[in-house]
């Protein structure tokens, strides 16, 4: 990792953890500070009295008070977590994290929490999270917070929230779109319902995993306006076509969860422009109509599920003839035919049609089962002849775009050669209501 500041947002990796807290600058001394003023400062209007406190920055005197009125809200900590919470020490309090702040660099703040796994309830985290003036990252998951979401948009560096597997309800938490920095929103496992609402994905996220809650509603036309690289939305109630716009994400998306939603509609040709994407799952929506051959251009893919939901007719080889799959899951639809690259593919435990209408293979629908989808159901997708273009083949734009990129990276890839470890797919982790 480049750089190990919580102010610094560079996404190193995508298991934003508190690790790199091992590399901070030791805490400095007090350098003369006139603590008479701190315990002044510090003192109200929380009523803790700071006098015969000595703390080693201003900054963290300021907070103090603030912490400790939380920690009276406190109604639950089977872990004792919040037992060292005492004194003028707050960088060794359980949880907390300090480091130098960008605008002065010799001064100490509180910049990050990591309650991850402390099982602490309160009854809100409003107060509390929103009146630390330093920080830059939140994390609390598995605890039973509850509540409204603080407004941290006050925040001048903040750009991490993860208030995952907590007891947050109503709707979508507007309050997070006015933090211009916001690269990471993790609220999965909560019981938010209702829109999401398009101005989120005007945000600059590199991840946002907001999968089991009772999101509803069509997904935005503007779906693709953020750069985000991880996306998790699985789990919801989420209705509609997957909108075109997703085109947008090509340079930025590597993973996306949209399994188990109402999506319905056919699936837009535009699928393949997404040149980063590894893994993508749609499973057991409502989707319907054939697959696009654009997906051959999906050469970077891994992981893609198709699986439980309505499309039909054959399979195209192309697609099977991606090099780097690992799991193609076209399981419980309507296809009827698949050519010898497929084939090959079933053979090899990577391509799984059970429960399709592909005479002479095993574990299919019933003729009777298949007749009646293609009599009474079946519907045609607007722009047919889409289905055929493959764009990475056709496209003069996209191939020199294609081109530019190689010539870029061409020194990087050769010195990485070698070195690289392959790492499993993340989003699936998110699907667990523990820090992943």
């Amino acid at each position: 990792m480049e750089n190990s500041t919580f102010f610094n947002k560079s996404f190193a990796s995508i298991s934003i953890s508190f690790l790199f807290l091992l590399f901070l600058l030791p805490v400095l001394c007090l350098n003369g500070t006139d603590t008479s003023r701190i315990g002044s400062l510090a003192r109200r209007p929380y009523g803790v009295p700071t006098q015969r406190l000595i703390f080693k920055d201003q900054r963290l005197a300021v907070v103090y008070p603030v912490i400790q009125a939380f920690k009276r809200t406190i109604t639950e900590d089977p872990l004792n977590r919040t037992g060292n919470w005492v004194g003028s020490d707050i960088c060794n309090y359980r949880g907390f994290f300090c480091d130098n702040p960008p605008d002065n660099e010799s001064a100490i703040a509180l910049a990050g929490i990591d309650f991850n796994g402390f099982s602490l309830a309160a009854p809100t985290l409003e107060g509390f999270v929103d009146k630390l003036p330093d920080l830059a990252i939140f994390h609390a998951n598995s605890n039973r917070f509850s509540g409204s979401v603080p407004d941290v948009s006050k925040l001048r560096y903040f750009y991490e929230l993860d208030i995952s597997n907590n007891g947050f309800s109503g709707t979508f938490p507007t309050k997070v779109m006015g933090v211009k920095d916001l690269s990471f929103l993790d609220i999965r496992f909560n019981s938010f319902a209702g829109e999401v609402p398009q101005e989120i994905f005007n945000q600059a996220l590199q991840l946002l995993f907001i999968n089991n809650n009772g999101f509803t509603a069509k997904l935005p036309q503007n779906f693709g306006s953020t750069p985000v690289r991880y996306l998790t939305l699985a789990n919801n109630q989420l209705t509609g076509p997957i909108p075109r716009s997703i085109r947008n994400l090509n340079s930025t998306l590597v993973e996306v969860l949209l399994l188990n939603n109402k999506l319905s509609g056919c699936l837009p040709y535009e699928l393949g422009f997404l040149k980063e994407i590894i893994v993508f799952d749609v499973e057991s929506n409502l989707l319907t109509g054939p697959l696009p051959s654009s997906l051959s251009c999906l050469v970077k893919s891994e992981v893609l599920n198709f699986a439980d939901n309505l499309l039909y007719w054959e399979v195209p080889e192309e697609l099977c003839a991606l090099t780097n799959l690992e799991n193609l899951s076209l399981s419980d639809n309507f296809f009827t035919k698949v050519g010898p690259v497929c084939r090959k593919l079933i053979r090899n435990g990577v391509l799984d049609v059970r429960q399709n209408c592909i005479p002479g293979l095993p574990d299919q629908k019933s003729l009777q089962e298949c007749a009646e989808f293609y009599f009474k159901y079946i519907s045609l997708c607007p722009n047919p002849s889409s289905y055929k273009t493959i764009p990475c083949r056709d496209n003069a734009a996209w191939n020199h775009l294609d081109e530019s990129k190689t010539k870029t990276n061409a020194t990087r890839n050769h010195h990485s050669e070698g070195t690289k470890t392959k790492k499993g797919p993340v989003t699936y982790k998110t699907l667990s209501r523990h820090k992943f």
